[in-house]
């Protein structure tokens, strides 16, 4: 189908010079080297421990003919995979050339991934062969046990190269094996020649992974005709010279590392590498303009780095390949500020293109100043270079090209591109595509007749399959523009990427679709009127379940009346407006707006930060194609009018200081497509909990310090914690007015910021019944009715476990959230069975029973039915159901944690009379004066009213305990027969090493062998296994006396350098460090930008391990005379003790555990062999299934 003359589009039936094969990459590299051998090939530049180094051509051609013979000479077979352990400087680039003059395959592992991810990578490739490189190995330290233990027993290495390094001085060793000798010794003496390993347009040069977004990363093999066939056209259009002088700045370990090396390469250039040290906001610029580099590939998140700083000038950079992911306008403006003579070219392309394939330029602003100002905010992908096309393919039927503005999926057609995933048939057969628009037949015919004419066929064809009219299909959508660039706009899954955050929309919609008032709903990912890529989020209410429950909640919502009418302020008439077609956008999200909050609250104990939607749109129905499917296209987005009328009002401005205006406007820039403006910023209110996120904290934290030079305001004051306008501002203001000369700052207030937690408790109180009966435990030795709450969270499922396996076994009513009781059932099961705990005769004989509700509502949530048995069955309450969440302030918890145990005082005092037995914790007690007061030799006693805690508990969670408890211990005056139970850390299974891996003890043995170092912290621990903590729950729940508090505490308590120091006994490499020099480490972890299971353990605590760990981690000693009374007499009737205190051999055993479950590595070195664990299949798979604490608390 040839498309007309005038046509913009591309022509799928166009030849594509499939056999134009340019050579390959390494022969050119070869060539070059011999016309200008002395010409600077590689620049390591200085950094603070190493000179700057400066090899020729002549010398990488050299070294790289070296490691080439060496593998030849071992038998590495063409195509077979070499596999290098790498490091970014020469000597990848030695090692790369090396394999490729060998005619075998390059794939590197990056020493940065974990040591699973780097066997799967070993898994797939089945290499021949493995080089080390040895600044790899000495700034990361060789292969991990693990790894080295797969190559060993799984591979069949034909040779390896132990430690590949290029000498100052040029010459080139591989480390000794064996006898002791070089290895590469003897191949010196060919190091002028190449082995003269003949390779084709088909040979398979490289072996790169996929992400592995999917799943398991796929190794997809790329073809030796991609490597140099678009080289001469780039450097003709883009005026590309042997002059020029490259970055290596893409990470070592993905394809785009191979445009770093051999583009310059290809041309005769340089390429300079900088060291990891230069790789940051406020260094990267510098190193650029210093070293007067030319040209630079970048995924936009490296060119955020790259304008950190906007000084000094980048002159001399000419050109910049984006590649990666979304480039937007703001940044291209701010790199033109940076560089001013710099064109930018957005690039697209996957690695199964095996580069990137189309480009759209900007040019510089010396050449067009006002260029991108005719633009949109996001940047095209543009179109196909020589012989590429993008394809805009209509998803319904393939056979049809978009039209101009038609969104279709984008299929990249080109000779150039990968030979497909390395052992999946089925994935190639679904990516990979043969071309329906034309017959391939025909291209092969004519290139038989162009070889029968010359008369002869080049070398080469012997590795080439003849010409193959290809596409891969990229599930991203696009659309043409009128000049015939193509426009991305999406993604053809339910995956996306937003600001660095894979999401999975799919996940949102599951966890919309489980509100009980929501009836349908999708999320999409839109663009607002900022161009900003958000989450939109569109559900249909069931009206009917929503009056209803609008009805219950209308004294918290005094802004709506139940029917939907909007209740206009106090003194002025009522206006009747309801929910139906004749309102448009902005009237239906006022009148859904306690409905929305209802939902992100919901959503934020399921989802991270990043994935809560933006934007909740109320719909009354989803609009449908004519197939019935939801159209996402025709879903409207609420237009500037209607966002404004929804935004957030504007709050008191006149109350702030000069620096919380200034910082304000900071962060308004930020958060203006969260609908923000400086206007609408609270003082109080954290910058997470006003749409932030920890990207937007990265690069505020550089406007501070540059706003307000000296306060060098370190990145965990923004990216730890709650960070509010006020905290922040007086963090600037304190650093530099010290004395506090000045007047305008903030005021000193924390204690009315830290008590609105106590000024609430009356506000609790209030709602109580005046007088409670108290319930009779007189039955317990018969067995008794037990409402649980929390049963399936961590140390729920051990409260359960207790209580049931007793003689006689108790019945137990397990309260879980679920949509059915069955739902719920499974939802035990699978967290028990996780434990090693199930029994399946709890079910069975019917000791265990279901009953489904949710801690934030009226009744905790529970049926009528449920609520009647309940009422009128249950002898004994244990309200161990929390949001344990240690960054959420008091309000977010106040209806999890506070408004709970009210409902549960409640029906207490409804049906028979209960006894109430509420699991608190140490939280309660994280005050000064506690720690002043044990450090004085004062034990806490269990008696102590806590009046000492009404003001400085600086967490949301000890907050609410400390109301809960206050408001316990008035319904005990007015008759309620309660008992609290507080308990410190509370550790694994003693017995399996089953842990909590969302526990801050457990994340603190990650974080430490993740950072290869543990803090010097004399502190004690008051962590108790959770075996013990159940126990003692259910002994003062039974035979505890009524308005009493029992301390749950360790015997003895181990400290914490003696708790980390097993790391060391079992093998572990983390020498003990001052703590200061520790946290300098960890702070370097971070900024590194580690991800997936290298992320930092301890990330979601960086504000407290980075603040002032030594103390933070004060523990206040416990009297604990009550708990021991009631473990005494639980001791005598069911003959059975418990653990009182972790201990380094329980420690051993969590490890274990923790290793088994994949949550952390091995210990590579010697120590004391870890304890056997054995987890059956059964328990492995149920583990997989539950998150850090098990299921969530119900």
């Amino acid at each position: 189908m040839a498309l007309k003359a005038d046509d913009v589009r591309p022509d799928p039936t166009s030849d594509l010079h499939w056999s134009d094969y340019r050579g390959a990459i390494h022969e050119i590299f070869a060539e070059n080297a011999q016309k200008h051998p002395d010409r600077s090939c590689v620049v390591e530049t200085a950094s603070s421990t190493s000179p700057r180094r400066d090899f020729s051509y002549r010398t990488i051609n050299e070294a790289s003919n070296a490691v080439a013979h060496h593998l030849v000479s071992n038998g590495v077979q063409r195509g077979e995979v070499v596999m290098v352990y790498a490091y970014r400087g020469v000597d990848l680039v030695v090692a790369v050339m090396g394999v490729l003059k060998a005619g075998a395959t390059f794939s590197v592992i990056d020493p940065a991934y974990p040591p699973d991810r780097q066997i799967i990578y070993l898994e797939v490739a089945q290499p021949r062969a493995l080089i080390n490189i040895e600044k790899a190995i000495q700034d990361a330290g060789p292969l991990h046990e693990s790894v080295r233990k797969f190559i060993t027993e799984k591979l069949q290495l034909r040779t390896e190269v132990p430690a590949l390094k290029l000498q100052d001085d040029g010459s080139v060793v591989g480390g000794a094996l064996g006898s002791g000798a070089d290895c590469l010794k003897e191949q010196l003496a060919n190091k002028a020649n190449l082995p003269g390993v003949l390779v084709g347009p088909d040979s398979n040069p490289t072996l790169s992974f996929t992400s592995g977004s999917e799943g398991r990363p796929k190794g997809v093999k790329g073809r030796h005709f991609s490597l140099a066939y678009y080289f001469p056209w780039m450097s003709q259009r883009f005026n590309l010279t042997e002059k020029e002088r490259f970055t290596m700045l893409s990470g070592i370990a993905h394809d785009p590392i191979q445009r770093d090396i051999f583009t310059p390469l290809f041309l005769g250039a340089s390429l300079i590498v900088p060291p990891a040290e230069d790789i940051t906001f406020d260094r990267l610029a510098r190193w650029a303009s210093e070293n007067e580099v030319t040209v630079t590939h970048l995924t936009p998140a490296m060119g955020q780095i790259l304008l950190g700083s906007t000084e000094p000038k980048v002159d001399s950079l000419h050109a910049a390949f984006f590649v990666g992911d979304v480039l937007l306008k703001r940044d291209c403006r701010r790199l033109q500020q940076l560089a001013p003579n710099c064109r930018i070219k957005n690039m697209y392309g996957t690695t199964e293109t095996q580069r990137a394939v189309s480009y759209y330029e900007i040019p510089s602003l010396n050449e067009d100043a006002g260029y991108l100002e005719k633009m949109g905010d996001v940047i095209p992908a543009g179109m196909g270079m020589i012989d590429v096309q993008l394809l805009v393919v209509d998803r319904e039927n393939k056979e049809r090209q978009c039209e101009v503005g038609e969104i279709g999926e984008i299929y990249v057609r080109a000779g150039g591109l990968a030979e497909g995933y390395l052992g999946d048939p089925d994935k190639n057969a679904e990516k990979f595509k043969d071309n329906w628009f034309v017959n391939n037949q025909g291209w092969v015919d004519e290139d038989k007749a162009r070889v029968e004419a010359a008369g002869k066929s080049e070398p080469w064809r012997e590795q080439y399959f003849g010409p193959r009219d290809r596409m891969y299909r990229s599930g991203d959508l696009g659309r043409y523009m009128p000049d015939g660039n193509v426009e991305c706009v999406g993604r053809a899954d339910d995956q996306v990427k937003i600001r660095g955050f894979r999401i999975e929309l799919g996940e949102i919609d599951t966890h919309l679709s489980q509100h009980p008032l929501i009836r349908e709903n999708v999320t999409l990912v839109k663009r607002d009127h900022n161009e900003e890529q958000i989450l939109a989020s569109y559900y249909v209410p069931d009206m009917q379940k929503w009056r209803e429950w609008y009805a219950e909640q209308e004294e918290r919502a005094q802004s709506k009346a139940p029917d939907g009418t909007l209740q206009p302020a106090q003194g002025t008439p009522r206006r009747r407006v309801s929910a139906n077609e004749e309102h448009g956008l902005a009237d239906r999200m006022k009148i859904f707006e306690l409905l929305t909050s209802d939902v992100r609250e919901r959503l934020k104990k399921k989802l991270p930060t990043y994935a809560i939607p933006t934007l909740f749109i109320p719909m009354l129905r989803l609009p449908l194609t004519p197939n019935g499917k939801i159209d996402r296209r025709a879903l409207p987005f609420p237009a500037e009018a209607d966002l404004l009328g929804a935004m957030p009002k504007a709050v008191d401005i006149e109350s702030r200081t000069e620096t919380e205006s200034a910082l304000a406007e900071i962060w308004a820039f930020h958060l203006k497509s969260r609908n923000h403006t400086s206007d609408t910023l609270p003082r109080d209110t954290s910058f997470y909990d006003l749409g932030g996120d920890s990207i937007m904290s990265v690069q505020i934290v550089p406007k501070i310090n540059k706003k307000w030079q000296g306060a060098n305001v370190p990145m965990s004051v923004m990216a730890g914690g709650q960070p509010t306008l006020k905290s922040v501002a007086r963090y600037i203001d304190r650093t530099l007015d010290p004395v506090g000369l000045r007047l305008d700052t903030t005021e000193e207030n924390d204690e009315q910021q830290i008590e609105h937690y106590a000024n609430d408790l009356p506000n609790q109180i209030a709602q109580l019944p005046a007088s409670i009966p108290g319930g009779s435990m007189s039955s317990i030795e018969a067995g008794i009715n037990v409402l649980l709450t929390g049963a399936t969270g961590f140390l729920g499922a051990y409260i359960l476990n207790d209580a049931l396996m007793r003689n006689p076994p108790n019945h137990v009513y397990a309260h879980v959230r679920a949509p059915s009781p069955a739902a719920g059932l499974e939802r035990i099961r699978q967290t028990c069975t996780a434990y090693g705990l199930w029994q399946d005769w709890w079910a069975t004989e019917g000791n265990l029973e279901v009953v489904i509700g949710d801690l934030e509502q009226p009744k905790l949530g529970l049926g009528d039915a449920d609520y009647k048995k309940v009422t009128e069955d249950a002898d004994l309450i244990i309200h161990n159901g929390a949001r344990v969440h240690w960054l959420m302030p008091y309000e977010n918890l106040k209806a999890a944690n506070v408004a709970s145990t009210i409902e549960a005082i409640k029906i207490c005092t409804t049906g028979k009379p209960k006894r109430l037995s509420f699991v608190s914790s140490t939280s309660a007690l994280d005050t000064d004066h506690f720690v002043q007061q044990s450090d004085a030799g004062q034990a806490v006693l269990e008696s102590d009213d806590l009046a000492s805690s009404s003001q400085g508990l600086g967490t949301g969670y000890g907050q609410s305990k400390w109301v809960s408890e206050a408001v316990i211990r008035e319904a005990n005056k007015r008759g309620l027969n309660a008992v609290i139970i507080r308990s410190g850390y509370v550790m694994g299974d003693p017995t399996n090493g089953v842990s909590n891996t969302d526990d801050f003890l457990v994340r603190m043995l990650k974080g430490c062998v993740q950072v290869g170092a543990r803090p010097d912290v004399e502190n004690t621990i008051n962590m108790v296994p959770v075996t013990g903590v159940a126990r003692l729950v259910n002994a003062v729940s039974f035979f505890g006396e009524s308005g009493q508090v029992a301390h749950v505490d360790a015997h003895p308590r181990l400290t914490f350098n003696q708790y980390l120091s097993t790391l060391q006994t079992y093998g572990y490499d983390v020498p003990l460090l001052p703590y200061d020099t520790w946290k300098q480490k960890v702070e370097r972890y971070v900024e590194a930008g580690h991800s997936g299971n290298d992320e930092l353990a301890l990330l979601g605590l960086y504000h407290m391990v980075t603040g002032d760990l030594p103390a933070a981690t004060k523990a206040p000693n416990l009297d604990d005379r009550n708990a021991q009374r009631a473990l005494h007499i639980d001791a005598e009737i069911t003959k059975q003790s418990c653990p009182s205190a972790v201990t380094p051999e329980a420690v051993g055993t969590y490890l274990k555990f923790l290793i088994d479950r994949g949550f952390m590595p091995p210990p590579s070195g010697k120590g004391t062999r870890l304890p056997d664990l054995k987890l059956d299949e059964k328990q492995m798979a149920a583990l997989k299934k539950i998150g850090g604490r098990g299921g969530a608390s119900s």
